[in-house]
Formats: structure tokens, C-alpha cells, sequence
């Protein structure tokens, strides 16, 4: 619970913040208008020549652009400028004062900083989500939703540990931004199904860089094609990569110098 007031006192102190700015909601509504509508006008004209899109219909397609927002909005809105200010605080050594508070220094960094306009891609994804439900009619049921939270949560552990780890190399390396900007650039990838890429792609998308984790799998969830060894998979890795992260973070703090050095 008490990680919970904190997450929501950061986000009482960042609506202030960006309430002084109120035009960046209306920039970052139109951003995410002009996303979605370049998605949906991409499915509209690749379905017009074909019934089926990597053994995906069109409303499962729906459904994955869907999760593509919706967790590009969570990336936004909390782990993406987390990771940002600590390579930049680890670079400055203003990271002595996270590491000073008496909270766990990894939960500061990754919560104290929240991009509220981001919640827009949250909402469109629902809302395109439920469209897509709605369109699928009865074939998801209450076990298909369930499965699909549980791989939502795993994926988005997947990739905050990932996040986690590009950015604890700043410990080590001077500049690690672009590495992060990489990450952003093969997101992409994950609005359409990952099956559809060759095996090299396929391998890489979901084990390098595990945009297939966030994307993919959850809308598989949804669509009754994830099978057990899969969900398990998922867990399990979601589970690894949450402990290795915690590990390498740790070796990072001792490496930093702070800024006395």
C-alpha cells in the first residue's frame, strides 16, 4: 500500500506540473489520433487485398493494435521517463538524492516521474480493444480475459525489466539514449502479429528484444491461440528477467561514484 501512495503522489505532483502546460494535451491528442489513425488506415488497406493476416483476422488484428496502444501508453506513461531521468541523474550524480530517501532507490526511479498525457494511448487502446471485443462477439470468454491480464502483467514485467537493464548501463557507459531509441523504433513492429515476420525477425522480437511479450501474446490470449507452453513461458521469463534486473541494478550502484567523484 505504501508503494501505491507514493506512485499516487507522484501523479498528484506531475498532473500540477503539466496543468501549468495544459497545450501539451491537446499536442499529445493529436499525436495519438494521428497513430491511430495511420494504424487503422494501414489494416484498412492491407485487409481490402486479403481475408487474413498472418492466420489473423482482421478484428484479431483490431484487437492487437489495441494492446499496441494500450501498453505503448503504460511504457509512456511511467517506464519511459523513469529510465530516462535515471540515465541523466547517474550522468549528473544528482542520483545521490534518490539514493539518500528512505524508499527502495528502485522504486523511486521507476515511478517518480509520470507523463499524465500519456493516459490518451491508454484510452484509445482500450477503446479499440473493446471495439475489436465487441466485433469478435461471444468467441472470448471469461477465461480468455483472465489469461489475457495475467500475460499483460508479464509482458509489461518484461519490459520494465528490460527497460531497466538498457538503462542500468549508464552505470558503465557515458551515453545510452540511443540504445533506448533503438527499443522504441522495434516497438513498431509489435502492431502487427509477430508471426507474420521471418524466422530471424520472429526469434529476434521475441527473445532479444521481447516486443512479441507486450504485444502479441496478450492479443493471443484473446483469440484462444496461446497455448499453455506459451502462458507458461511468459511467466516464467516475466519472473527471470524481473530478478536479473533487480541483480544487475544493484551491481550498478556499485559502480557509482556519485557526484563528488
Amino acid at each position: 500500500m505504501s508503494y501505491l501512495r507514493l506512485l499516487a503522489a507522484f501523479f498528484r505532483v506531475s498532473i500540477r506540473g503539466e496543468l501549468a502546460y495544459r497545450v501539451n494535451f491537446f499536442v499529445q491528442l493529436f499525436q495519438s489520433l494521428l497513430g491511430l489513425g495511420i494504424a487503422l488506415g494501414g489494416l484498412a488497406v492491407i485487409f481490402s487485398f486479403t481475408a487474413t493476416l498472418g492466420g489473423w483476422s482482421p478484428d484479431e488484428v483490431l484487437a492487437l493494435v489495441g494492446v499496441y496502444f494500450l501498453v505503448g501508453g503504460m511504457i509512456g506513461l511511467v517506464i519511459q521517463p523513469g529510465m530516462e531521468e535515471l540515465i541523466e541523474s547517474v550522468r549528473d550524480g544528482t542520483l545521490d538524492f534518490t539514493l539518500t530517501k528512505p524508499e527502495d532507490a528502485q522504486l523511486l526511479i521507476s515511478i517518480r516521474r509520470v507523463e499524465i498525457w500519456k493516459l490518451i494511448d491508454i484510452v484509445l487502446g482500450f477503446v479499440v480493444l473493446g471495439t475489436a471485443l465487441v466485433r469478435l462477439g461471444g468467441d472470448v470468454g471469461g477465461g480468455e480475459a483472465a489469461v489475457f491480464v495475467l500475460m499483460l502483467v508479464a509482458g509489461g514485467l518484461i519490459i520494465y525489466s528490460f527497460w531497466l537493464i538498457l538503462a542500468t548501463l549508464s552505470f558503465w557507459f557515458v551515453r545510452v539514449e540511443n540504445i533506448l531509441v533503438i527499443f522504441q523504433s522495434m516497438y513498431e513492429a509489435g502492431r502487427w502479429p509477430v508471426s507474420l515476420y521471418p524466422g530471424w525477425l520472429r526469434y529476434g522480437l521475441t527473445f532479444i528484444v521481447p516486443v512479441a511479450f507486450a504485444t502479441t501474446i496478450p492479443a493471443e490470449a484473446l483469440t484462444s491461440r496461446l497455448s499453455w507452453e506459451t502462458l507458461l513461458g511468459a511467466v516464467a521469463l516475466a519472473t527471470v528477467l524481473l530478478l536479473l534486473s533487480r541483480g544487475f541494478w544493484r551491481l550498478g550502484l556499485r559502480r557509482y561514484s556519485g557526484a563528488s567523484a
